[in-house]
């Protein structure tokens, strides 16, 4: 990969020209701001590193400019459901045994998207850090479930975390206690960007060091530039590592299929997208469609307004994207030193703590699946996707319903119904800590349908939720659910009714 591909610039002093509203005045000023902030760092790799990626950055810039004055909306006439060959059940994959599979799985490495904070539910530090079953993290998971699997296998599977700097300081500790394991644990660093002022598109950031509210993380879809400035992609080509399995770090079900790993190497494909049937709570997911004749990631950022609601039917588009992916290394290496990559671009408007309007580009990445030749879905079982964002989802798998195995989550063979209840916990439950003090344990939920829960409300221990259970508790009230409680079909209300629902 080159060192340098930074067009160069002499700064100029003139304001009129910083602060063209030309699209060439506006690019000149921010590759001038952009050098100032590469030259005020030190001599030395870091320097190197930051150099690529305020290229990346003005390469996502200058299109953005470009895609604002010259882009056609999408030509929701062209839009057509996957083609048969785009979409591969699962259940049509030939069975292998784990055997069979141990030479592939010595080439295959695995990415963990680790980039997230917890704010959501209320935690201080990486996301991966919250505990979510039996005392254990996702990232304790994550590793039980890859040293199991080289265990049974005789392979080694390493473990690459593609952190951000809100969270590389905090999982570079964490990961110190797992080297008595059998996982080789590698980090690097997604890229960050600085965000620019709406008005003037010039950036806020004045110099390289990490300022809150300056700089952010660009999205997922920056794992391929970053992946290769990092030196990891040669890394694993030189091991003789072929493949790598992506995934979010707070998905549950997203561990090593060797099944779908046999399918890639069977089929030779660059790229494969793990997608599952929609349900009501899938309806904003994104879809694999077909548009002119080429495989696309439909989000529905990109769907017409006058389009939402028919993006939204079940019926129409029926899989959604689950963010396991499963990707060519050589493919990535050969994509990004042609700087092929052209992945949809998320403009995120944002205001900074003192009201400025600026502005994020981000992108996501599944939308490179156009780029890679091959590349195509595979519809798998629900099971492989269960994430936790948010403590309606930690409820269910803190729960009966599922059980705990060598790091892997698995549906309790003793529900009668393989689907997964429909759950609403309120605002009085976002935060964990809230979550956890209202629960004195987690309710035993295998017959459960549907919860909602809303208002100040309790859990006792030892308590029984089956069919639809709603529980409201009105502005002022309070409502505790008694130890030992069994609630079928119930509606509690805010005077503790019980009626039949």
């Amino acid at each position: 990969m080159p060192q340098d591909r930074r067009p160069s610039f002499t700064r100029h002093s003139s304001q009129d020209m910083r602060l063209s509203s030309t699209p060439g005045g506006v690019e000149h000023a921010v590759r001038v701001d952009l050098d100032g902030l590469i030259n005020k760092m030190p001599p030395g790799p870091e320097k190197n590193k930051f150099s690529k990626e305020m290229d990346d950055f003005y390469r996502l810039f200058t299109r953005y400019l470009h895609e604002k004055k010259h882009s056609k909306p999408l030509d929701w006439e062209k839009v057509r459901g996957p083609k048969p060959e785009d979409v591969i059940m699962y259940k049509d994959l030939k069975q292998r045994d784990i055997e069979d599979v141990s030479p592939l799985l010595n080439k295959l490495a695995v990415l963990k998207l680790n980039g997230g904070l917890g704010t959501t539910m209320g935690c201080v530090g990486p996301k991966s850090a919250i505990e979510v079953r039996d005392g254990q993290t996702f990232l304790d998971l994550t590793v039980q479930q890859i040293e199991h699997l080289n265990h049974v296998s005789g392979a080694d599977v390493p473990l690459i975390l593609m952190n951000s700097f809100n969270t590389d300081e905090d999982t570079s500790k964490i990961v110190q206690k797992y080297t008595t394991h059998n996982v080789s644990i590698c980090t690097f660093n997604q890229s960050r960007y600085p965000r620019f002022k709406a008005d003037s598109n010039l950036p806020l950031a004045q110099n390289p060091e990490n300022k809150p509210g300056l700089w952010y993380p660009p999205g997922h879809g920056d794992l391929y530039e970053s992946f290769a400035n990092s030196g990891l992609l040669d890394q694993l080509l030189e091991e003789g590592k072929e493949w790598v399995f992506v995934s979010n770090v707070d998905n549950l079900g997203a561990t090593v299929d060797p099944l779908i790993l046999q399918h890639v190497a069977d089929t030779g494909a660059e790229f494969v997208m793990e997608v599952t049937d929609k349900t009501k709570a899938d309806i904003k997911g994104g879809t694999i469609i077909d548009y002119d004749g080429q495989v696309r990631l439909l989000e529905i950022a990109q769907v017409p307004k006058a389009h939402v609601d028919d993006f939204k039917r079940v019926k129409k588009f029926k899989i959604f994207n689950t963010n396991n992916l499963w990707i060519s290394l050589k493919a990535i290496k050969r994509l990004v030193e042609s700087q092929k990559f052209d992945l949809d671009l998320i403009v995120n408007n944002k205001s900074t703590d003192d009201g400025t309007a600026v502005i994020q580009l981000e992108t996501a990445v599944g939308a490179a699946i156009k780029h890679f030749d091959g590349a195509h879905g595979v519809n798998v079982p629900r099971s492989r996707f269960l994430p936790v964002k948010s403590t309606s989802d930690l409820f269910l798998v803190t729960s009966d319903l599922y059980l705990l195995e060598n790091g892997q989550m698995r549906l309790n063979p003793k529900r009668m119904f393989k689907t997964v209840p429909v759950v609403k916990l309120g605002d009085h439950f976002k935060k964990i800590s809230d979550y956890l003090a209202r629960f004195k344990t987690p309710p035993q939920i295998l017959e459960l349908d549907h919860l909602t829960v809303t208002g100040d409300v309790s859990f006792s221990s030892d308590v029984t939720l089956e069919g639809t259970v709603i529980i409201v508790a009105n502005h002022g009230a309070h409502i505790d659910i008694p130890r030992g409680a069994i609630l079928n079909d119930k509606v509690v209300s805010g005077d503790l009714r019980l009626l039949d629902h």
